[in-house]
């Protein structure tokens, strides 16, 4: 039996790992679960899949072998907007982690807090949710409040108008942070679960963001939700 998305079609999936062990454990657990799954060992191989169609997720190591993960997450935001695409790393470094949100990644794991069930894991990516381990979620953190701390003058660059962000554009900035699905969202606020893409699409908008994760780190880096 496949794994279904909202369509009722197959998830499809183009997962990314030059490690050879690795990428045929992760490929063998996904693929019992039902999803239909294309992997690559290299950037080339990642960018000619790509050629072949849009997968609705991308699971992707940063560290390949003829280039670096990011990359291949700028050029599949900019070509993709729908799919879902989670870094599956070693590196837990402030570079790479703030280079692979800011370009496009929904989700970053780190390989040595890997969850043991990543069927699930993808499944609540699918479902809206934007998986990060604990560690990467406090280095976040700590480095927005770092950055307020050490600063005693505005910081550079364009400062957000917070006055434009509706208190329900708030609230459901929130539930976006905290890893909630659309329909959990709508369900505790009280909306419709087709109204709440419409907030997403104005919140990214007045943010200038393009991600759920652009979205949230910008709305804690402003102050505007507490993690």
């Amino acid at each position: 039996m496949s794994e279904q998305g909202e369509t009722g079609e197959a998830i499809t999936i183009l997962l990314v790992e030059d490690d050879a062990p690795t990428c045929w454990r992760l490929q063998d657990a996904l693929v019992k679960a039902g999803y239909e799954v294309r992997s690559a060992g290299t950037l080339g191989e990642a960018r000619q899949a790509l050629n072949g169609g849009a997968p609705r997720v991308l699971l992707t190591d940063l560290r390949l072998p003829d280039g670096h993960g990011v990359e291949l997450i700028r050029e599949t935001r900019q070509r993709f907007p729908d799919t879902e695409i989670m870094v599956i790393s070693a590196l837990g470094d402030e570079e790479s982690v703030i280079s692979a949100i800011t370009v496009g990644a929904t989700g970053y794991l780190l390989k040595d807090a890997f969850p043991t069930d990543i069927a699930t894991t993808v499944r609540d990516l699918v479902a809206g949710h934007s998986p990060i381990s604990a560690s990467i979620a406090r280095f976040i953190v700590r480095r927005t409040q770092g950055a307020a701390q050490s600063s005693a003058e505005p910081p550079p660059g364009p400062v957000l108008n917070t006055a434009r962000l509706t208190p329900r554009e708030i609230d459901i900035l929130w539930g976006i942070a905290k890893g909630f699905s659309y329909a959990e969202i709508a369900s505790h606020l009280g909306l419709s679960r087709q109204t709440v893409p419409g907030h997403i699409k104005n919140i990214y908008r007045k943010l200038e963001v393009h991600t759920r994760g652009e979205a949230v780190f910008e709305a804690v880096q402003q102050g505007l939700i507490k993690l």
